[in-house]
């Protein structure tokens, strides 16, 4: 069996799957290329659907499946190889339906909560996330077991400049509103009846001055003072069920 431990990313440019919601949710995606699926007999048969008679599948046994993740990785018996997803572009979701938020991601770079919010994104029908090419995890097992199959619903846009992109928005009618503990408004309060695009930054170190500069609105979320700050992921959680509840 070829193939070395990782984050997910796999020979030649290629990606990384493990574990049945990741593996099952990349197979039903039509949009994704496929390579090979190594997987033990238990694991095939949990699966929702049947492959085509032609899929490339090397059974193999749970040691050998962990030699191809990362360490300690749940695989539950199944690791996908395929390609990167085609790359998504901003105006593609201007559009769209204008109740769903885009949720944008300064300098978030932990591929877990990447992945944590793509599956909020998902769970509460925001358009599309986006980041930053360079200061972003790549497309990764890491991200698509913590997404539990939303990167294959929800698309991920990639920009050069954060700050064009957030100018691209405004000029398509979406109201900024910049998340930060140090807010004087809480979320409710600044939430428009109109398209949102939702922006948060990196744990610790929060939103870039100019991204800041580049928000209509900041705002923070109402916690108790007993905890200083939550998980980025966990905030965008709780925005996303903001927007997705508020009275228009």
């Amino acid at each position: 069996m070829k193939g070395g431990r990782g984050s997910g990313r796999g020979s030649a440019g290629h990606v990384r799957l493990w574990g049945r919601h990741a593996v099952e949710a990349a197979l039903k995606n039509p949009n994704r290329e496929h390579r090979k699926l190594w997987a033990t007999r238990e694991a095939i048969g949990t699966l929702d659907g049947e492959l085509p008679e032609d899929f490339p599948i090397e059974y193999a046994e749970v040691q050998d499946l962990a030699r191809l993740v990362s360490r300690d990785a749940p695989h539950q018996g199944l690791v996908l190889e395929c390609e990167p997803l085609a790359d998504r572009h901003l105006d593609e979701f201007f559009d769209d339906d204008p109740t769903r938020p885009l949720v944008v991601l300064d300098q978030v770079t932990d591929p877990h909560n990447v992945g944590a919010i793509l599956r909020s994104a998902a769970a509460f029908n925001a358009a599309a996330i986006v980041t930053q090419d360079r200061n972003a995890p790549p497309e990764s097992g890491v991200i698509a077991k913590s997404a539990s199959g939303a990167l294959e619903t929800v698309p991920w846009v990639r920009v050069v400049n954060l700050s064009r992109a957030l100018d691209d928005m405004a000029e398509a009618g979406y109201w900024r509103i910049g998340l930060d503990g140090e807010a004087e408004s809480t979320l409710a309060a600044a939430l428009p009846a109109g398209p949102i695009a939702v922006v948060l930054g990196a744990e610790g170190e929060g939103m870039r001055h100019n991204v800041v500069q580049h928000c209509d609105a900041i705002a923070k979320l109402p916690i108790s003072s007993a905890i200083e700050s939550l998980n980025v992921s966990n905030a965008a959680a709780i925005a996303l069920y903001a927007i997705a509840t508020r009275s228009v």
